[in-house]
């Protein structure tokens, strides 16, 4: 359950501080019978290339891994399709037009977030663009850079999942 029982602490439903694990995934109010599960949040990373096959990393501008190389994307916002979270996290991040993408594999990961470990399910495609000449970083990212898929510093990495996507991409693709 991570590091969740130092941050929850009392229930969302009747704010009673009777509010417990229940297991590995889930929390019980014992006060008014609540159950809370702590789901996994949906994220999404886009595999983009240049003309000379090498893919597109990002510089994380934030923490958590500030300076760290990752993959364009993020977080699925509520009521938001898979598809139009990643054409939008791209254009936010790079101000690049996603025109086509095609589901490669996904991987869990742990992000951390205000003190705590949300659980992720990190959604990567190979994804085509418009142009690359309006390529620029924004949002939460500072730089960009390609990268021969064969020259990837995986130490550089920000998180396991994105390195399990790079890793699964160079061995299947």
């Amino acid at each position: 359950m991570s590091n969740h029982n130092k941050v929850i602490k009392y229930c969302p439903k009747c704010g009673s501080s009777d509010f417990f694990p229940d297991s590995p995934k889930s929390y019980l109010c014992k006060k008014c019978r609540f159950h809370f599960y702590l789901n996994s949040a949906a994220a999404v990373v886009a595999l983009v290339f240049n003309e000379k096959r090498e893919v597109l990393l990002t510089v994380r501008a934030h923490e958590p891994n500030k300076g760290a190389l990752d993959l364009p994307g993020g977080f699925v916002d509520p009521g938001e399709s898979v598809e139009k979270a990643l054409f939008r996290e791209v254009y936010e991040e790079l101000n690049v037009e996603v025109t086509n993408a095609e589901y490669l594999v996904s991987f869990p990961n742990e992000y951390p977030f205000s003190g705590l470990i949300v659980n992720t399910t990190d959604l990567a495609f190979i994804c085509t663009v418009k142009t690359l000449d309006t390529i620029r970083a924004g949002d939460d990212v500072s730089g960009y850079m390609f990268v021969d898929v064969n020259d990837i510093d995986y130490l550089k990495i920000f998180s396991a999942s994105i390195r399990n996507i790079l890793k699964h991409y160079k061995e299947n693709c």
